[in-house]
């Protein structure tokens, strides 16, 4: 399914450089193919905000080379913005009040930067209203990290839990549900990135009556969904990420450890550096204390001697997954994107109607 490049966003420009599928509007105007619109609340800070489009919109744009995707990015305006990415949401993101006007086949919100109190978040009362929005007029919402905290939070009474260490690296999981059509044809165990400072536990989405998908004894629930088996898609770790993502995030540690933001030198995220790489940041660390004890200025984070031997061992996994959303997202939703499901489809059982047709 090819994306639709239907404005002028330089992510498209980028993704279509990188070998990814995107055509132009005029193209798929002539194409007699049944189009799926799908949002993107994108609430990363400024370093992370188009790099979150791309990643997202490549998993969208690699799922299936049939459809077309139109994909329709916004924010929330109260999440502090500097002038550069003021200036690329102006330009290029829609506001809440089209995308209410227009509607939307599927829904993707972001994680965002954490924080000690989700109901203190400046952009709390807005994402509720959207989620709100969404959960009636969307045909299903998928979430990512600190949303899925946040819509368990105010849609089922369940706060997260902070971990005592933060929780970072690269784990193996498991397919509880075998059965479930999210997961169909997926493998029974793959790897996700996480990165996060709290967590939603296992009980806490049994106890809501939830569906817990995939789990890591280490990393815990990682893709679990609403009692309906799609309105709600949950996501604690971060299928999206590029392989050298870990390595930009550990090398943004480092440097605010040189600001003297934080008191200790980071971790390495697990399961992630290889034993090469691990020697070569240690010697990078060690550099880094001798220069520090004569003046010196810190010397460049080696990230040409590291990138290289990065492996991604999770986005054929992560492709599978989102490809089973979409098909199901289009199957289910209606041909006015502005009502989440088509004649017959009880919304309460949608997989029913699923069953049904095979």
């Amino acid at each position: 399914m090819p994306l639709v490049a239907n404005t002028d966003l330089p992510s498209f420009a980028r993704l279509r450089e990188e070998g990814e599928t995107v055509i132009t509007r005029d193209r798929a105007l002539h194409q007699d193919i049944r189009e799926l619109h799908i949002g993107l609340l994108n609430m990363m800070p400024d370093k992370s905000l188009e790099a979150t489009e791309r990643q997202f919109f490549r998993l969208i744009g690699e799922s299936n080379q049939i459809a077309q995707f139109y994909m329709h990015p916004f924010t929330i305006s109260e999440i502090a913005r500097g002038t550069e990415a003021r200036e690329h949401i102006q330009k290029y993101y829609k506001s809440f009040s089209q995308i209410k006007t227009e509607g939307l086949d599927a829904l993707i919100i972001s994680g965002a930067l954490p924080g000690p109190e989700l109901s203190q978040l400046p952009f709390w009362e807005p994402l509720i209203e959207i989620m709100d929005w969404a959960c009636e007029h969307v045909t299903s919402i998928l979430c990512s990290c600190l949303a899925t905290h946040a819509i368990m939070q105010f849609r089922y009474g369940k706060r997260r839990v902070r971990l005592p260490a933060k929780r970072w690296g690269v784990y193996n999981h498991k397919v509880i549900d075998q059965h479930h059509p999210l997961v169909a044809g997926v493998n029974t165990r793959f790897d996700v990135p996480h990165s996060r400072f709290f967590q939603i536990d296992p009980i806490q989405f049994v106890s809501a009556g939830l569906g817990i998908l995939v789990e890591s004894p280490e990393a815990g629930v990682h893709l679990a969904v609403s009692h309906d088996g799609l309105r709600i898609v949950m996501l604690q770790g971060h299928p999206e990420y590029d392989a050298i993502s870990l390595m930009k995030e550990y090398k943004r540690e480092v440097n605010r450890f040189h600001a003297g933001e934080i008191e200790e030198y980071p971790p390495f995220p697990e399961n992630y550096f290889t034993p090469l790489c691990q020697a070569v940041l240690d010697e990078y660390r060690i550099r880094v204390a001798q220069t520090n004890k004569i003046g010196n200025q810190v010397p460049e984070f080696p990230e040409h001697l590291v990138q290289d031997s990065l492996d991604n061992t999770w986005h054929d996994s992560a492709e599978a997954v989102i490809n089973n959303w979409i098909g199901m997202v289009y199957q289910l939703t209606h041909i006015d994107r502005r009502i989440p499901f088509r004649d017959g489809v009880d919304p309460e059982t949608p997989l029913e109607y699923l069953n049904n047709r095979t």
